[in-house]
């Protein structure tokens, strides 16, 4: 009997698979049934050789040698996971399997991992895949009944490896010759550099803005009604010249305010969209501080291990057509608590799917991130899976309920021919913002006295005053925004170049955006200030050595408009890879001509244990550690880290230094304690600390020793009738 191999990414995704396929009998790396085995990758098992794979002179690293341009790219097993390579080959080469299900994550990368395992393996059967864009059972089923013909994503695959490759002929290329030019660990790429760039430029706005002064009129009176100035022909409610601002000020005052009109507009407000990956990572950061990184490991748990949530790799914020009938499936598995009400409220108006969240042309490879039709045990996830899965369920019922209605009041008045203006909002009815709970950040509330047309009160003037603000300094999660759409952070840049920009979504992929940020971490050309990201003198010096072009945002955009159109078809896979090995020999050439110099200022007076050359001091994510200067030596030692724990005096994060006894907590303000001492006044205060438990016991003693004498009284009263 001819069988069937079916190659999942992950062991807990094929487990799955292999249970829906009763595929149950235990192998050297595999499941297996009547019909199927079940086997898995380990994310990659096959990847694209190093350089010395082509002539061992690349071992070692040498500026005279570049570009280095293979004809042909090889590929080879990571020998971490080779093992299970060798497994899934020798299942795949079996004489009784006839063909092969590609059920790895439906989407570019995927599709990679399974296809240079076939390659490597030398295998050619026919091909099916399986599409599905969550692991429940149901999926599953619905997905083998509906496999696609392996030959409709062969040109993704090629995409896959164009990028993959181009990827390797700019990296390494460029980065060697940054390294053994300037003597430094250096590294660079077509999307971490230019990442790096526009936070370099933001640095800049902010050190080159020059604030200025703005100047305002208020006007109250009336039950407390506030007016504020504003320009009759633009709308304006500031001036920047104190002179005119203080001659408005004198020209109104005794003059009395009149209002002139008092409208009342009904208004609705509907939810936000629905998460992709991207949005999903700045909510978690903006309300848990949870790294892009952090967030999409925690959705991969939610998506394989708990099956209570949709593929997370998704670049859409809606759904399509074919969704909406299992859409009440889904509200059903929301009924626990504390979704429950909202979950009832929808099942009984029932579900009305329109444009603003179903829409085909919207969707691509995946949907937006939505839950599953199967209920989790919300005891058994942790509080960060907790935390992620609610924003994820109250995003999703917020969108299938009713509006947010409330009625909005603008009052106009006239008080010596100038017009001041209020606006208030009355809640009608809550609407979805009673699910999305602390996600419903739109409209304040914020009434407005009863007033009508003609009414006159003598106001009390009032000049208001304030600075202009600089831009902001990027966190992860505003950094996630600039890399979705960095046409918005450019501008007085060519507009045909920001439209190119616009017009391919950006640097970077919702897959690769989170590893992109930490590689600029661990390369130690950012660091953490606060909770805002910074440029290091490392990262600033190396926006000065690399060319021109590798920093802007264009040449990603150009890059990703030619990879969609090698996934449609378009464009042939070797056409684009000739132009990127062309772009990276120029990249060499231009670093090898340059006449820049590059200088460690943060070399410290300890010598590497290894090789006895001086460390140098950086502050990587989770705290400060020496580094050694040689490459090929790669010694690191951490001196410090940044912990949970608060200082007593002014309640920021401690940061803890040294070894063993000697270990002390430091604060910027100035305070230290050494961990032995922060370890004993903590269980002092454990020691001190009353519990929740306690105090609710203690309440309870004081209501039945309260009620037990009320009923004392009264009882002692009929006694004296």
């Amino acid at each position: 009997m001819s069988k069937t191999v079916v190659l999942a990414e992950k062991p807990s995704v094929a487990r799955d698979i292999a249970r829906v396929l009763k595929a149950e009998r235990k192998g050297n790396g595999f499941l297996e049934g009547g019909q199927y085995i079940v086997t898995w990758a380990l994310g990659h098992l096959v990847t694209l050789a190093d350089p010395e794979a082509y002539d061992q002179k690349y071992k070692s690293w040498d500026l005279h040698e570049l570009p280095i341009m293979p004809e042909q790219l090889k590929l080879t097993v990571i020998k971490q996971s080779s093992k299970q390579y060798h497994a899934v080959k020798s299942l795949l080469t079996r004489g009784d399997v006839k063909e092969i299900v590609i059920a790895t994550d439906a989407g570019r990368e995927g599709e990679l991992v399974a296809r240079w395992i076939l390659e490597k393996a030398k295998v050619n059967k026919p091909l099916k895949r399986l599409w599905i864009s969550s692991v429940t059972d149901q999926a599953i089923r619905q997905g083998f009944k509906n496999l696609k013909d392996g030959k409709e994503y062969e040109y993704l695959y090629h995409s896959a490896v164009a990028r993959s490759e181009a990827d390797w002929f700019v990296g390494i290329n460029a980065t060697r010759a940054l390294t053994t030019k300037f003597n430094a660990q250096l590294s660079c790429g077509r999307v971490q550099t230019p990442t790096l760039a526009m936070i370099a430029k933001r640095e800049e706005e902010i050190s080159q803005f020059q604030p200025k002064t703005f100047y305002g009129l208020s006007a109250s009176g009336m039950d407390g009604l506030k007016l504020t100035w504003r320009h009759k022909k633009t709308n304006e409610n500031r001036m920047f010249d104190k002179i005119q601002a203080d001659r408005l000020l004198q020209q109104l005052q005794n003059k009395q305010a009149v209002i002139q009109e008092v409208k009342r507009t009904k208004k609705k407000s509907f939810a936000p969209p629905l998460y992709d990956l991207t949005e999903l990572q700045r909510d978690a950061y903006t309300r848990f501080e949870y790294s892009a990184k952090q967030t999409l490991s925690i959705m991969q748990k939610l998506y394989e291990q708990h099956k209570a949530v949709t593929y997370p790799r998704t670049d859409s914020r809606y759904l399509s057509s074919d969704m909406v009938s299992t859409l009440q499936d889904r509200v059903k598995a929301c009924e626990v608590k504390p979704y429950a009400p909202y979950a009832a409220a929808i099942l009984r108006k029932g579900i009305k799917a329109g444009k603003s969240f179903v829409d085909d042309a919207k969707v691509s490879d995946h949907h937006a991130i939505i839950p599953t039709e199967e209920t989790p045990l919300l005891s058994s996830l942790t509080s960060q899976e907790r935390n992620i899965y609610d924003l994820i369920v109250r995003r999703f019922l917020a969108v299938l309920s009713d509006p947010y209605e409330y009625e909005q009041t603008s009052i106009l008045a006239d008080i010596g021919g100038e017009e001041f203006a209020a606006k208030g909002n009355r809640v009608l009815t809550m609407g979805w913002k009673e699910a999305a709970g602390k996600d419903s950040d739109t409209e304040s509330v914020s009434d407005v006295p009863l007033v009508k047309e003609g009414d006159r009160f003598e106001p009390k003037l009032t000049q208001t005053t304030g600075e202009t603000k600089p831009p902001e300094r990027f966190n992860e999660g505003t950094l996630l925004s600039a890399m979705e759409n960095p046409a918005k952070f450019m501008a007085g840049e060519n507009k045909e170049l920001i439209k190119t920009i616009g017009e391919t979504g950006g640097l970077g992929t919702v897959a690769t955006r989170a590893d992109i940020i930490e590689k600029l971490f661990s390369s130690f050309v950012i660091e953490k200030r606060g909770k805002n990201l910074a440029v290091t003198s490392k990262g600033k010096q190396l926006l000065g050595l690399v060319p021109e072009e590798l920093k802007s945002p264009v040449l990603t955009a150009e890059w990703e408009q030619k990879l969609a159109a090698i996934a449609k078809g378009k464009l042939p896979k070797d056409r684009f890879i000739t132009e990127m090995k062309t772009y990276a020999g120029k990249v060499v050439t231009d670093i090898k001509n340059s006449g820049q110099k590059f200088k460690h200022d943060n070399v410290t007076g300890t010598k590497c244990p290894d090789c006895g050359k001086l460390m140098l001091e950086v502050k990587g994510k989770k705290g400060k550690m020496l580094v050694c200067q040689d490459r090929e030596c790669g010694n690191r030692k951490n001196i410090s880290k940044t912990t949970n724990a608060r200082c007593p005096k002014c309640h920021k994060r401690l940061e803890l230094r040294g070894e063993g006894e000697g270990q002390m907590f430091m604060c910027v303000c100035g305070h230290r304690e050494k961990l032995s001492a922060f370890n004993e006044r903590k269980q002092k205060e454990k020691n001190h600390k009353v519990s929740k438990k306690e105090v609710a016991n203690y309440m309870k003693k004081q209501d039945d020793e309260f009620s037990n004498n009320a009923l004392a009284d009264a009882l002692a009263k009929l006694k004296l009738k």
